[in-house]
């Protein structure tokens, strides 16, 4: 990466973060109660709200609400309240879960988390020390990661059939205004050859054709899916070509599947280390967000401008 592209991040000075968790929540029906973390900006008021989905991934704790702080502090730096469950799928969590019946990786459960957590909202922001009265209740964004890029398609919209008993499940949550889904799972069908399916055999049926809410759709052009796919890399754009508008698509230049690294700092697992990608991805992502939620404000354009345009460009950006 060439120094022209790795100053073009670093443009705002460092901004106070406070981080607190876990925040407990006791669900009914849930084998165990939802935690949460909170990370939001020191100051500032009418902070919109970003729902975090860890994916699944190889690491102990990153599969949690201890994951993805590259995204989480950058986001929160940038102005948001960004909220974190450890969902039922995580790592943390097998040994307490080993002999409870779930859904293959949790899929169903992911979503209703992030219903259980906009039902108690008022809870969080008032158990997160000096952050009463200073979150925007009506501005909340959904954004995933690789299998929680599916749960954030869900929550968007896109529809699926319980494998198990033929039932389409319908697990739109209206109270999300945008999206942001990270190199989330693609088409199903016969496009779907790769072993992982028979682990997750509800991706084979999801329909994005349903996603209607607005959304920002990040694929890597290096991510290989083959262990879903043989379709390459292009899989991870089908929520933006299969789903009705409107939706933008960012395209990474040189991503693999970690996008940088955004679920960890040092992560071992990602096999693209990139510390000015992740930087330039959030700020993307930021923009994007900032832009859809206050209309006429110019972050979005100016981000592209900033960060996609030129020879030392990040990526490259389609809207419909």
């Amino acid at each position: 990466m060439s120094s022209a592209a790795s100053t073009r991040v670093t443009v705002d000075p460092p901004a106070p973060v406070l981080s607190f968790g876990p925040v407990v929540l006791p669900v009914p029906g849930r084998p165990v109660v939802l935690q949460v973390r909170v990370t939001a900006p020191a100051s500032g008021t009418d902070l919109p709200v970003i729902l975090l989905s860890h994916g699944h991934g190889f690491s102990n704790n990153l599969s949690s609400l201890n994951g993805y702080g590259p995204l989480a502090n950058l986001w929160a730096a940038l102005g948001f309240v960004v909220v974190q469950p450890t969902h039922l799928s995580s790592k943390t969590l097998q040994h307490v879960l080993a002999d409870t019946p779930r859904e293959p990786m949790s899929w169903r459960s992911r979503a209703e988390d992030m219903t259980h957590v906009l039902d108690r909202l008022d809870v969080i922001e008032n158990a997160v020390p000096q952050l009463a009265g200073r979150v925007d209740h009506g501005s909340v964004a959904v954004a995933g990661h690789s299998l929680g890029g599916f749960t954030a398609a869900l929550l968007l919209g896109a529809r699926v059939t319980d494998p198990d008993t033929g039932e389409e499940v319908d697990l739109a949550e209206p109270r999300i205004g945008q999206g942001v889904l990270l190199a989330a799972p693609g088409r199903g069908g016969d496009a779907l050859t790769g072993p992982m399916v028979e682990r997750i055999p509800v991706i084979r049926s999801i329909d994005f054709s349903t996603m209607a809410t607005p959304a920002l759709v990040v694929a890597g052009d290096k991510d290989d899916p083959r262990h879903f796919t043989d379709m390459g890399p292009d899989w991870y754009a089908d929520p933006y070509h299969l789903a009705p508008g409107p939706k933008t698509l960012l395209t990474l230049f040189g991503a693999e599947h970690g996008l940088g690294g955004i679920a960890g700092y040092d992560a071992a697992e990602t096999t693209d280390e990139n510390p000015e990608r992740v930087a330039a991805l959030g700020r993307l992502c930021a923009a994007y967000l900032r832009s859809r939620f206050r209309p006429g404000d110019d972050a979005w354009p100016r981000a592209q401008e900033a960060l996609t345009g030129g020879p030392d460009g990040f990526g490259q950006v389609e809207s419909k």
